[in-house]
């Protein structure tokens, strides 16, 4: 039975912990996040983005820079082109758009095994593994974090929100259900 409740608790912790923190990422937006009169900060028509989206935007990028020739804005299929008879200059801008542009890749998956791990340790009496579970995060998506502040705000709150909701959910399972 004690089986039952343990499977049940990391299952909750796992996937009821994306919905909180989508909802959660909805009330954090920024007010630079927040449209204008109408237009947001890239001067798009007060269009709302995914906030539980795997990616993230830098409102610093221009979005002019993803329609460059024989590049798809993002989320459409590339063009059929030979890359060989593209101006090299062109090719270079567009990889550098494209790496920029789309950050926070797996973020949903990397959530999903954060929960489960923060849940795991917490049932099994080492909230210590915690501290493992954010150093091998922090130390994966370093790179992206110091090069983008967009994204090293939306690793802190998702990954506060996650650990919350599956230490929630843990300790809650260990009072009722063990005792």
């Amino acid at each position: 039975m004690n089986a039952l409740w343990t499977t049940l608790a990391l299952l909750t912790a796992g996937f009821v912990g994306w919905p909180v923190t989508s909802l959660v990422f909805r009330l954090a937006r920024t007010i630079d996040d927040r449209t204008f009169d109408g237009q947001s900060i890239d001067g798009s028509a007060g269009e709302d983005e995914d906030p539980s989206a795997d990616s993230t935007t830098d409102p610093e990028i221009p979005a002019a820079a993803d329609a460059s020739p024989g590049t798809a804005p993002q989320g459409a299929e590339p063009a059929t082109q030979d890359p060989a008879t593209q101006d090299p200059a062109t090719l270079d801008q567009a990889a550098g758009s494209v790496s920029s542009a789309r950050i926070l890749r797996g973020g949903a998956i990397i959530g999903v095994l954060e929960r489960f791990a923060v849940c795991l340790a917490v049932l099994a009496g080492q909230p210590v593994a915690i501290a493992y579970v954010v150093a091998i995060k922090g130390l994966g998506r370093f790179a992206e974090l110091k090069a983008t502040p967009v994204a090293a705000e939306r690793f802190i709150i998702g990954t506060l929100t996650s650990m919350l909701w599956a230490a929630g959910v843990a300790a809650l399972t260990k009072v009722l259900v063990f005792g």
